[in-house]
């Protein structure tokens, strides 16, 4: 007798969107430029988004979904253009958010319409410092305008209105994503049902300040950085690698580290009194590092830290005062915090769950304990994925 086991990964997976493609969009030109929060403006900007699921008639079941420092558009299914297209970004794997979108998943695609859209600045489709700027016909480098959180929400937003969504759903975020969900329901009320921010607060902490200084550092200080115009030359390669280096530490815990790593030597039984690789950690980060700068740009590092550095709804909405910000909120507010996660600390998002209460907003607030760190929302799918599709799903069909 044969058996057929069932198929749980792949793009013919029944859980699974499948094949995508990412689609793009011009959003401004000369006769629509997109001005930007720290002056100045774009005349010609693309962005790259990929959609799952259908719009309903009423067109009220959408969910945007916003990625992190390093992500993309590609969230869940298999990218059809990878290793296709040429570009060593496209790796053929599932979407960096695929254990959560799809049919019968949390963020379920019989159920919603989901779109994710890089965001500006980036190296990933939508416009950044590796585009060619149209006056000079060569990439923008270190003169691509400053760019902030809301400036990618306005975009956006300017998305959204292509595609003829008044109203979302639901936004929904992690890290660097869940301050651009929080930015939606503060500078879009109107348009935000819900909303869900993930290991994120309004703010970084002066810690977090002062790894992302670190790691630009590394960057500015490469030999081959060139002030930002290497893209004809060696990449700064090294300086990047030990940025993204850094910035790994601040995603896990000790904890996690101790019992995947601990002082496990690499590959021997005994140290080598060099300066080499010695310890198992060691060879993680430098893996980390070394991929890293395969599939991501310098540049857009540092811009996308820098608006990460930059955000602070309570000194643009509240004159200081969180509280005062959050009076702006209309959607309800799901906020989960991860028991170690040292980047944004569980204590970061009880205040502001606190400044929610405080003006008698609606928020629901979970403390999910969690050995993983910063990274438990990429992690912790199951437990997570309960929360986020009871929440979505509270209050009815659209």
């Amino acid at each position: 007798m044969t058996t057929h086991k069932r198929q749980t990964e792949g793009p013919e997976c029944p859980s699974s969107v499948g094949w995508t493609t990412a689609r793009q969009l011009t959003l401004a030109d000369s006769e629509h430029p997109f001005a930007l929060e720290a002056g100045g403006s774009l005349d010609a900007v693309e962005v790259e988004f990929e959609d799952y699921g259908t719009l309903n008639a009423q067109r009220d079941n959408a969910v945007l979904i916003c990625h992190a420092l390093s992500g993309d558009a590609h969230a869940a299914g298999w990218d059809a253009q990878a290793e296709v297209s040429g570009r060593n970004w496209r790796i053929r794997k599932p979407g960096w958010w695929d254990a959560m979108i799809g049919p019968g998943k949390p963020i379920d695609t019989r159920r919603w319409y989901v779109i994710c859209a890089n965001v500006l600045g980036s190296c990933y489709g939508t416009t950044g410092p590796a585009s060619l700027d149209p006056t000079t016909g060569r990439p923008y480098g270190p003169r691509f305008p400053v760019v902030m959180v809301e400036d990618w929400v306005r975009l956006q937003a300017r998305l959204l209105d292509h595609l003829g969504i008044d109203r979302l759903h639901a936004v929904v975020g992690g890290s660097l994503g869940g301050q651009q969900a929080l930015e939606w329901a503060l500078a879009f009320p109107g348009r935000v049902g819900k909303a869900v921010i993930l290991a994120a607060a309004p703010r970084l902490s002066a810690q977090g300040l002062a790894f992302n200084a670190v790691g630009r550092y590394s960057i500015l200080h490469d030999e081959h950085f060139r002030q930002g115009d290497y893209y004809d030359h060696q990449p700064p390669a090294r300086g990047l690698a030990a940025a993204r280096m850094l910035a790994h530490i601040t995603y896990l815990s000790e904890q996690g580290m101790h019992h995947k790593f601990g002082r496990r030597l690499q590959d021997k039984d005994r140290p080598d009194f060099g300066f080499g690789v010695e310890f198992a950690v060691e060879s993680y980060l430098e893996y980390q590092g070394r991929a890293f700068v395969e599939r991501f740009d310098a540049n857009s590092y540092l811009y996308i830290t820098r608006a990460m550095d930059y955000y602070d709804p309570a000194a643009r909405y509240g004159d200081g005062d969180l509280t005062t910000a959050c009076r702006r909120i209309s959607a309800q507010v799901l906020t989960v915090s991860f028991s170690t996660d040292w980047l944004y600390t569980p204590q970061q998002a009880k205040e502001f769950v606190g400044a929610m209460c405080a003006c008698g907003k609606s928020v629901t607030y979970v403390d999910l304990p969690s050995p993983y760190g910063h990274d438990a929302f990429l992690v912790e799918t199951e437990r997570l994925g309960r929360i986020l599709h009871s929440f979505l799903a509270a209050g009815g069909r659209p």
